[in-house]
């Protein structure tokens, strides 16, 4: 993985720094203090892999049996797809019927598909119909914005992006020409709705994209905000991952009568290899880590850190080591961002350094190794970090730094 293995001397790096010959620790000054973690038992770290077998799905249907406009069947067939995923097969026939739906599926098993031929056929089938998109991070957000120009090519239908880190000027000039399809996160959303540069009185399908992240990052106020502001009569169409009861509340105040389709195979971390790595000190923690990465050159690798400031760092630690890395944090610009997550993509970087919030919009399948080189807020926060290995059952390895 690195473009040069061998270690060498570095201004400022692991060497003596002239202070009495001692070696500088990584991070340098201690880091602010952030919100209390909770205590996670190590054991927890530690879990070897039990893949799902994977049993042939038959689906009930192909893509040309579904109710589709002629364009987006052209465009379903561009794209190559012939037999849809268990979560389309089953949401796509019931969304295009009108039914409210929940939609319970693993992340990466194609549920923007799921909603989004649906809310296509359903605005070309009738010009006063609208449509608004939540999900909990831009990231995530651009790829369903991106998924969504596929698929309505030559429709004339066009999209708007509400997202935090990107030009406010231009989304009021998009949202002035009174667009059908919003796509956004729930804060950005808001801010538009507060300023009334955007009115949902005339919105009539809603889609919630990955409803247990948006709740477990805090958005349950803006998603009651938004959903209030929408007509009581809508389709409203809700997918998530987890079906817990802060999931099912909201739901149930904010739908009508919805068809529940499941297609979960197992937990997101079955397919994932858990392990621990023991350190002594900061250098010895940085050895540990080039040694893993140095090892793995056919590996890609998304590795955790605490904060935006020690991301820079640790990213900077690693170019300098010779390794293809690049990082992603909330201080990066929404370009900065979706430079870096195309990089990783295309596998120009088979290294990506991350925050926690900053990741949680990588939708990338062949991801092989989650390293938490800091270890996060809650056991909640591991399986979501973990859970970016492992996808498209392919097995997927995990490694979390503890002191000893």
């Amino acid at each position: 993985m690195p473009q040069n293995f061998r270690r060498r001397s570095r201004p400022g790096s692991f060497n003596n720094s002239g202070n009495s010959g001692q070696r500088r620790a990584f991070h340098g000054r201690p880091a602010k203090r952030g919100p209390k973690k909770d205590y996670i038992d190590p054991s927890r770290f530690i879990k070897a892999a039990k893949p799902v077998e994977e049993v042939a799905y038959v689906s009930a249907n192909a893509f040309a049996d579904f109710a589709l406009d002629g364009l987006l069947h052209r465009n379903i067939r561009e794209k190559g797809f012939t037999a849809p995923s268990p979560i389309q097969d089953q949401a796509i026939p019931i969304a295009l019927s009108g039914k409210d739906i929940i939609g319970i599926a693993n992340t990466g098993t194609g549920k923007t598909v799921a909603f989004a031929l649906p809310v296509l056929q359903r605005l070309m089938a009738d010009p006063n119909a609208r449509a608004i998109i939540m999900a909990p991070t831009r990231e995530l957000a651009q790829q369903i914005e991106d998924e969504f120009r596929i698929f309505a090519k030559g429709t004339r239908l066009f999209t708007t992006l509400l997202i935090g880190g990107a030009p406010i000027g231009r989304q009021l000039r998009n949202l002035s020409y009174n667009p059908r399809i919003v796509i956004g996160t729930p804060g950005r959303i808001k801010d538009h709705i507060e300023r009334r540069s955007l009115r949902l009185d005339r919105f009539n399908m809603v889609v919630l994209d990955e409803v247990d992240r948006m709740l477990d990052m805090g958005f349950i106020d803006d998603m009651r905000f938004i959903l209030n502001e929408l007509p009581a009569d809508r389709q409203s169409l809700f997918f998530s991952a987890t079906m817990d009861n802060k999931v099912r509340s909201l739901i149930e105040s904010s739908s009508n009568e919805p068809v529940s389709v499941s297609v979960k195979t197992g937990e997101t971390t079955d397919n994932v290899d858990q392990n621990v790595v023991r350190y002594g000190s900061s250098h010895e923690k940085i050895e540990r880590l080039h040694e893993i990465l140095a090892n793995g050159s056919e590996n890609k690798v998304l590795v955790f850190d605490e904060t935006q400031r020690n991301v820079e760092r640790l990213g900077e630690e690693l170019l300098e080591r010779g390794f293809q890395a690049d990082v992603i944090h909330g201080g990066k610009s929404q370009g900065q961002r979706q430079r870096a997550l195309k990089r990783f993509k295309t596998n120009n970087v088979t290294i990506l350094v991350a925050t926690d919030v900053a990741a949680r919009g990588i939708d990338i399948s062949d991801i092989t190794h989650v390293i938490n080189y800091s270890t996060p807020q809650t056991y909640e926060d591991y399986v979501h970090r973990v859970g970016r290995a492992g996808r498209a059952g392919r097995a997927g390895y995990a490694l979390t730094f503890i002191p000893r």
